[in-house]
């Protein structure tokens, strides 16, 4: 053992409260030993001690143990270690280079190289409050992320610290699809009920205000949701079905509620024009294959809009790639041919299913014919 290791245990040992105080000399046993592995798992354990979050405990415990122990510690570790000692480190820069010191150490493991990144981009972004170098180190991050197998720790730390940034910056779009990945590698149950109500408030808000969103299903069917109700946001769950639904009339009987939401009612437009082209879609969906003929009239009629705007709206879902088919002004009809695939809510799914046994009983009368007339048909 080094001198200046002894000489910081030995300090730490006999200034320490009981319960700290053993697992310093717990430490010092294993470092004895040379036990590195159990040395890493104590050390880990130790910086996320409350007492040692006080002042520069951290600093001086990497400075005086763990620095001397970089070239033993598995790199993801140190990594980790890192991460919990830049925070002590009060000016945003020091912080910084502090992490560029140990990404040398850490060059041959990608998900260390992956949080060494995501730490640099952290202080970025809400220390030194600069979001287009943070998007830039995330933009560089990622492809590194990509070439990890699985689902890692490391990718909840990155797409958590992106949608921040992407929640900071205003982009619902892309915080909608960052949000959606971070809850994806994270366990609910590990978020308390603060956490899980603001993160399903800030999906439901992207999720309607954000572009080229027209898939509700995949957040509806998330257990997030449900922290909606406990936090008195049952109103945003309501209106996130109504818009799945493509339910125009219930948009507009629920405008109080939206309404008094800022960033809602700003883009009012903008809401009216997403609802009215998923009523589109969901009137398509709900026809079956071979009849999905819509007049102007009734797409009017469902959509709230006159029949002179029915054919611009419809080149916008053509033109957003949300259906395909035809337009015939002279008999002012429109032929759907195909729907972009969504994620389908229970409800929708049952109608579904009376379509699929619908064309099961088609083919089935279909079958009986063929055999009933099959005699007739092959002597002609």
């Amino acid at each position: 053992m080094s001198s200046k290791v002894e000489a910081y245990l030995t300090s730490k040992k006999d200034s320490s409260p009981p319960e700290l105080s053993k697992k310093f000399g717990d430490i010092e046993e294993l470092y004895n030993k040379k036990l590195w592995h159990q040395v890493t798992l104590a050390l880990l354990d130790l910086v996320k001690e409350p007492a040692m979050r006080e002042g520069t405990e951290l600093i001086s415990l990497y400075t005086s143990i763990i620095s001397e122990l970089e070239n033993k510690i598995n790199p993801l570790s140190l990594a980790e270690m890192g991460g919990e000692v830049m925070t002590q480190h009060s000016d945003p820069n020091a912080a910084i280079t502090f992490i560029e010191r140990i990404m040398p150490k850490v060059v041959d493991h990608q998900e260390a190289k992956v949080l060494c990144n995501v730490l640099m981009a952290e202080v970025t972004l809400k220390r030194l409050e600069d979001p287009t170098r943070t998007k830039k180190i995330l933009d560089e991050t990622e492809t590194l992320l990509n070439d990890i197998d699985g689902v890692t720790p490391v990718h909840a730390k990155f797409y958590k610290l992106a949608s921040d940034l992407y929640c900071h910056t205003g982009a619902h779009a892309e915080y909608y699809r960052a949000a959606l990945r971070y809850l994806g590698c994270t366990k609910l149950s590990d978020l308390d009920d603060e956490t899980k109500g603001k993160h399903a408030f800030y999906l439901g808000l992207a999720a309607l205000l954000g572009d080229g969103i027209y898939n509700f299903g995949e957040l509806l069917a998330h257990p997030i949701l449900s922290s909606l109700e406990s936090c008195g946001c049952g109103w945003l769950l309501e209106l996130l079905i109504t818009f799945n639904q493509g339910d125009i009339t219930k948009f507009e009987g629920s405008k109080p509620q939206w309404s008094s939401q800022p960033d809602l009612l700003a883009r009012e437009t903008h809401l009216r024009e997403k609802i009215r082209l998923l009523c589109l879609m969901e009137m398509t969906l709900q026809r079956k294959a071979w009849d999905r003929q819509l007049s102007f009239n009734e797409i009017a009629t469902a959509t709230g809009l006159g029949e002179r705007q029915v054919e611009v709206m419809v080149m916008r879902a053509l033109a957003l790639g949300l259906v395909k088919g035809t337009i015939d002004q002279v008999t002012k009809q429109v032929n759907i041919t195909w729907v972009q695939p969504r994620v389908l809510h229970k409800n929708q799914l049952a109608g579904m299913i009376d379509r699929l046994s619908d064309w099961c009983d088609d083919v089935s009368s279909m079958q009986t014919l063929l055999q009933e007339h099959a005699a007739s048909i092959l002597t002609h």
